[in-house]
């Protein structure tokens, strides 16, 4: 090789120990400047979600895992736009406490125009480190409710004040008009609301409330305080997985009490007229999805024995049919049993209770009736089918002979004397493959 290529070789060689010593270098800053912004993306976005209708435990542990899941990828606040007419004290402590210790500013918006945040959706709000409405929107009404009529007692109204009272507190509100919204049911529009200082601002929809909040200072539980840079921040939503949605459907009374009830009745009908068996699927089905609801309501045990002494009478009217004591006690037993099944301000509505009953019970006198027809009636297949059916016997040799009957040929037996061809005869027993015969002489027939 000429000392030209050898100088070409050599310098070849340096450039690219040059390079591969400094390649690490000069990539370290493209290589960080993706993830730098991706972070600073992040922890500009706002973390959203929406509640309509109950608070339930299936809400209660979306919003908790809400928070959490703002924490954990840095969004720069938590956003629940919230209607509810209020729902489980239980549910809603968890999820004030969650808003009460969060490292992220939680924002509570009362929306859109007509929402309202009533009763444990009020104390909801109240946790938030910024609480706002929409305009023609209500908050407050918190007065615990006993559904069945019963009355309240002072220990639950003074306990839920002055829950409301510490929460209001904590947040810097109002806290005459939380423990009156408890007390009292006092309850106030978005205007009026920002005017006592139970809320912070109004505002009309999502941008408007990003635009008011932009520059807003929130200090969180830790004491550290957080300015809010809302103004065009991405949004991220926060929605609940299929089962969860699911689990929220069925978080119904009326659907609970409707599932179980009518599962009851379909697996009923297969126990008094067993067939292809789809009655049972269909109860089976209707069961579980009951089940599932339950699961996910406050149930009392009064309730569910009333319910378990409802489906036994209704059993029972399979065994024992006639007047329909039992169907008529089994639906007393479970229009009662859906007036103390659940607690708090969950209830079945009246006009699905009392026509369920009603047709769960009459569906039992029917169910009880054709068990008894079933049981009854002569079996249509088989040996014992042949008994009593009539026949003409051939090749008679004294007291045997030799019939079709159901287009088979059988050994026949006389108990009445010989036999002789063409004479009538009706099967009285059936041995092995020998049919037990007696002449029908013209006063039988």
């Amino acid at each position: 090789m000429s000392g030209t290529a050898w100088h070409v070789a050599a310098r070849v060689l340096l450039i690219a120990g040059v390079l591969a010593w400094s390649w690490p270098l000069l990539v370290a800053p493209q290589s960080s400047a993706a993830p730098w912004a991706a972070d600073q993306e992040r922890e500009r976005s706002v973390l959203a979600v929406r509640v309509d209708g109950q608070i339930t435990p299936v809400v209660a542990d979306h919003l908790v895992d809400g928070v959490r899941r703002a924490e954990e990828a840095r969004h720069q606040a938590f956003l629940v736009e919230l209607d509810t007419p209020g729902g489980l004290s239980t549910s809603m402590r968890e999820i004030v406490q969650a808003f009460l210790g969060a490292e992220v500013p939680v924002i509570v918006h009362v929306s859109p125009a007509g929402a309202r945040a009533a009763s444990a959706g009020a104390l909801i709000t109240f946790s938030a480190h910024v609480a706002a409405m929409a305009p023609g929107t209500t908050i407050g009404a918190a007065t615990p409710v006993d559904l069945q009529g019963g009355e309240i007692s002072d220990k639950v109204i003074n306990d839920a004040a002055a829950f409301a009272e510490s929460v209001a507190t904590e947040r810097g509100r109002n806290a005459g008009f939380a423990e009156a919204a408890v007390r009292e049911g006092e309850a106030a529009t978005a205007e009026r609301a920002v005017e006592i200082d139970a809320v912070d601002l109004v505002a009309a929809d999502r941008a408007a409330l990003f635009a008011a909040l932009d520059g807003r200072a929130v200090t969180l539980a830790d004491s550290s305080e957080v300015t809010l840079r809302t103004r065009g921040a991405p949004v991220v939503d926060h929605e609940m997985g299929f089962f969860d949605r699911l689990l929220q459907i069925l978080a119904d009374p009326n659907l609970a009490f409707l599932f179980i009830s009518l599962g009851s009745l379909a697996v009923i009908y297969e126990l008094a007229s067993p067939g292809a068996g789809l009655g049972g699927v269909i109860g089976a089905v209707l069961l579980i999805l009951g089940f599932v609801s339950l699961s996910v309501l406050p149930v009392n045990v009064a309730g569910i024995l009333l319910l378990v002494l409802a489906v036994a009478l209704l059993v029972a009217e399979l065994f024992t049919p006639g007047v329909g004591a039992f169907a008529g006690g089994g639906a007393l037993a479970l229009a009662l049993s859906g007036l103390f099944l659940f607690e708090g301000p969950f209830a079945v509505n009246p006009a699905v209770l009392w026509p369920v009953a009603v047709v769960v019970g009459a569906g039992a006198v029917l169910a009880g009736r054709l068990a008894l027809r079933a049981r009854r009636a002569k079996p249509v297949s088989g040996a014992s089918a042949m008994v009593g059916q009539e026949t003409v016997v051939r090749d008679a040799k004294r007291e045997r002979g030799r019939a079709r009957l159901e287009g088979t040929w059988w050994n026949v037996r006389s108990r009445g004397g010989p036999l002789a061809d063409g004479q009538r005869v009706r099967v009285v027993e059936v041995r092995d493959l020998t049919l037990l015969v007696e002449p029908i002489t013209e006063e039988k027939q």
